[in-house]
């Protein structure tokens, strides 16, 4: 198929005049383009939902997650697998972005090496990708030789495959796994798809990473319960978690906190159950790391 004739290819009727609009009506159609892609993502729930549960069931037997891409889709993965480890406290191992042409390409652009598709799968061979991990591949127009290099490869070796693009199985049939596919529509800029495809891309992926961080207990109520305090920033926002939650006053919450070896679940779970550091750990470890499991299982023994 010619790359024309994709869906994120095309021009966009709406902005065939964009070089005359005035300033104030390219912003208002950005918006209205822009409004399109949250209804598009919200099309794919049961997809996405689908890929939250087989990579939180995949970490829970010690399995990894990999995003691939290049270009703006490779950048996005790359982010939300960054920001994972300060956000919920995890191995920076566990959730991997895999971008063609390296880390160089974060900051430059290298557009050609998406084209080798032996590429991709020398990635994640070198990823020592197994049975136990998912590889998520990222392309918005579904052709990028790149990501379907790795996902073949990751085929092969039994892992999971997830394929994510913007553009409908008519134009680019896949057979991996999971699929999820928002149809966001021509780019107001045609072919550009750092804009609607890059914001879909962008929703999707906060979801996934997230909804696996909630299944995996590194969440309580609303609250980043397993946050890192390595910094004054992290460690005023622990102390706000644990006074929010337990109404201690500033000096309790601190000392809470440090008694608990900065660990913030931890302290929770020290003030709602009574337990010292070391058992509130182990109920904790029993429960896979779960808050709200680990206090309820507590409270019907208290019973």
């Amino acid at each position: 198929m010619q790359r024309g004739h994709l869906l994120t290819e095309q021009a966009n009727p709406n902005s065939q005049n964009l070089d005359r609009m005035e300033i104030t009506q390219l912003v208002d159609l950005f918006n209205q383009e822009d409004a399109k892609v949250v209804a598009a993502v919200g099309a794919e729930t049961e997809n996405i939902a689908r890929a939250i549960a087989k990579i939180a069931q995949s970490m829970q037997q010690g399995g990894r997650l990999f995003y691939v891409g290049a270009g703006t889709s490779g950048r996005l993965g790359v982010l939300d697998a960054a920001e994972c480890p300060p956000t919920f406290c995890t191995d920076p191992n566990l959730v991997q972005g895999i971008i063609a042409g390296g880390a160089a390409a974060l900051v430059r652009s290298s557009e050609a090496l998406e084209d080798n598709e032996a590429d991709g799968a020398a990635a994640i061979a070198q990823g020592e990708i197994t049975a136990s991990d998912v590889v998520f591949g990222i392309t918005a127009g579904g052709t990028t030789p790149f990501v379907h290099g790795a996902l073949r490869e990751a085929k092969q070796r039994g892992a999971t495959t997830v394929f994510f693009a913007c553009v409908p199985a008519t134009q680019v049939p896949a057979n991996y796994d999971i699929e999820i596919r928002p149809l966001v529509g021509p780019e107001i800029l045609a072919g550009s798809t750092r804009l609607k495809a890059g914001t879909a891309t962008k929703l999707v992926l906060n979801t996934v990473s997230t909804g696996v961080m909630v299944q995996l207990g590194k969440v309580y109520g609303n609250r980043m319960v397993d946050v890192a305090v390595t910094n004054s920033k992290l460690h005023d926002r622990a102390i706000r978690i644990i006074r929010d939650l337990t109404n201690l006053d500033y000096v309790a919450a601190a000392d809470l906190l440090e008694r608990a070896d900065r660990k913030v679940k931890l302290a929770l779970l020290m003030q709602e159950t009574g337990l010292d550091a070391r058992e509130g750990d182990r109920l904790l470890q029993a429960h896979q790391g779960h808050l709200g499991r680990a206090i309820a299982h507590h409270g019907c023994n208290d019973e």
